[in-house]
């Protein structure tokens, strides 16, 4: 185990707080680093996106009313807002599609909530592409441990666990940022515990933003409040009545340190090909094939009589949402996914939007769908069975959908997917410049520079 790691006889809000305080650059292989530049480029995909949403116009409306000054910008918009604000905004851009990064096994989308917060303190304080990074890698570390102890029950019982573990990232990246010490981290540690929020009942709605935003907010608050001598519990993750017992059934707590310096987290994050919740990708990729069978081409989908999806329990508990009315709630809703897909032979962010929601022969077809649930089955897997009038039928099974860790996209998909979605937002952004600022951040001096390259001036 490398110099940053600590005995494991220390509490895990120390172990953790002691690493971030004293992990050096120099300790993160080539592999994380390259990881981190990939996670940042899919941030500013996905966060350009959703700049110019209704949601995103009420939530800039409304936070700029209450903003302390023009201090930093936001992705794909060119409005100024205080720091803490830009941190909320745009995190919640990034998230508002379903279309950010997901971690393995935990399904934190982790960039959506840290990586705002350390552009937001680029754009206002000296800061290199190399701390910028390193910071970033450190709070997703902190994040998904976080989430492994906890995993899969604490996001089973409705938490929304990207906004509940984030603000932990957020508030640590911030903290190194900062150059804030150990004790001042577990400080951080507990003052964002108190902040920790968000369930899964508002997947589909605008309230789920929040919760993301406030994860970044609160967690760059946390690390300003530890900095400046706020205090918070000694035990804050793995106390009595902390973080960890109060929001799980029984946390493992090696989850969070072992292998801590060696073993890093942001390699299990997997990018989306689909603007929805990634139980639904193998759903659509099985769609997508059968949607190109001459029984599905050209209208032959009419004549399907049932199609039944056989996967995990969760995909169910999820998915299962056969009475939509937006686009966000397309995001989530199995029936709209696969109607979509075998029809249109596409699912791309048009294909997830009201208009798509409002096809009835969508809804139609979407009506159709049934569910088999087996427990012994992959979150990744799933086997499509459709039925025609006639009784003829066809099946597809997926057990490695595309974006997944076993097929993951490559950095040239990435690179495309910002392409895509920075014209699909109609915004003033040059895509090229801005991902050729990401590639090279570790060897910038301003980290800044892609914010700005990001942001609009009109």
């Amino acid at each position: 185990m490398n110099q940053t790691a600590v005995s494991d006889a220390i509490s895990p809000s120390i172990q953790l707080s002691r690493f971030v305080a004293e992990s050096r650059w120099e300790d993160v292989p080539a592999e994380v680093r390259h990881a981190a530049r990939r996670a940042i480029l899919n941030f500013f995909a996905v966060a350009i996106s959703a700049a110019r949403t209704p949601s995103l116009d009420i939530a800039v409306r409304t936070y700029a009313r209450f903003s302390a000054g023009p201090q930093a910008s936001l992705a794909g918009r060119p409005d100024r807002v205080d720091v803490l604000s830009a941190a909320a905004l745009n995190a919640m851009a990034a998230n508002v599609f379903d279309f950010d990064d997901t971690h393995h096994p935990t399904i934190i989308h982790p960039s959506s909530p840290i990586a705002p917060v350390l552009f937001a303190l680029a754009e206002t304080r000296p800061m290199s592409g190399q701390e910028l990074l390193h910071a970033f890698v450190l709070g997703v570390e902190v994040a998904c441990r976080i989430g492994n102890a906890i995993s899969p029950e604490h996001y089973a019982r409705g938490w929304h666990i990207t906004s509940t573990c984030g603000v932990f990232g957020a508030g640590l990246a911030a903290a190194k940022t900062l150059g804030l010490d150990a004790r001042q981290n577990v400080h951080a540690l507990g003052i964002a515990a108190v902040q920790a929020g968000g369930l899964v009942e508002a997947l589909g709605t605008g309230a789920k933003s929040v919760s993301v935003g406030n994860a970044a907010r609160n967690g760059l608050l946390s690390a300003f409040l530890a900095a400046d001598g706020f205090d918070g519990p000694a035990l804050p993750l793995e106390g009595e009545r902390g973080f960890l017992r109060v929001v799980g059934d029984s946390p493992r707590l090696t989850a969070m340190t072992e292998r801590l310096g060696d073993s890093w987290e942001l390699l299990n994050n997997a990018y989306k090909p689909y603007p929805c919740g990634v139980v639904l990708n193998p759903v659509i990729d099985a769609c997508l094939e059968l949607s190109s069978d001459p029984r599905i081409q050209d209208g032959g989908w009419g004549s399907i009589s049932r199609i039944e999806l056989t996967g995990h329990p969760l995909l169910r508990q999820r998915t299962d949402r056969p009475d939509i009315n937006s686009g966000r709630q397309s995001q989530v809703c199995a029936q709209h996914a696969v109607a979509v897909a075998l029809v249109r032979g596409r699912a791309g962010l048009a294909e997830f939007s009201d208009e798509a929601v409002a096809d009835p022969v969508l809804r139609t077809l979407g009506a159709r769908l049934v569910f088999t649930d087996d427990a012994a089955m992959s979150v990744d897997a799933v086997k499509v069975h459709v039925e025609f009038n006639d009784g003829a039928t066809l099946q597809r099974e997926v057990t490695a959908p595309r974006g997944s860790l076993a097929r993951p996209l490559e950095d040239d998909a990435i690179e495309q997917k910002l392409r895509d979605l920075v014209r699909y937002a109609g915004v003033d952004v040059d895509a090229g410049r801005l991902i050729d600022s990401v590639w090279s951040l570790e060897t910038a001096g301003d980290a800044a520079l892609p914010m700005r390259l990001a942001a609009t001036r009109k």
